[in-house]
């Protein structure tokens, strides 16, 4: 998997929606699992969700469940993470991850993005 990119991080009142997106390079987009995780500081790299190669299978993290949805456009080379009902303890800096489990975990991930921060304000 070549260059990820996210975009659409940003500033959010609780309880609002936010958009990110994370735009591939290379031609193996669609062979690839592709997910989000976040870190906040202090915290460790927590796990959001992920969308196996066909899009059939979403997998998402406890503390996100019913409030995040993730999606995959393989024509595109795109995944997008819809976030709704946004809380404070969603601050974090999110990462675009491409790897080869599903549902993705850390150590099979084999690109990063470089992260795109979202702060919520209560």
């Amino acid at each position: 998997q070549g260059q990820l990119v996210e975009s659409g991080g940003g500033l959010v009142q609780a309880g609002g929606s936010l958009r990110l997106s994370c735009a591939a390079s290379g031609s193996a987009f669609s062979r690839y699992t592709m997910g989000w995780f976040r870190q906040a500081p202090g915290k460790e790299r927590e796990f959001v969700a992920s969308i196996n190669w066909s899009g059939s299978r979403p997998y998402y993290g406890d503390s996100v469940k019913g409030r995040f949805t993730i999606s995959r456009d393989n024509a595109k080379s795109t995944v997008t993470l819809h976030m709704n009902s946004v809380e404070p303890e969603d601050t974090a800096n999110y990462y675009c991850a491409a790897g080869t489990n599903s549902p993705l975990v850390g150590n099979t991930v084999v690109s990063w993005g470089q992260g795109t921060q979202v702060t919520v304000s209560s």
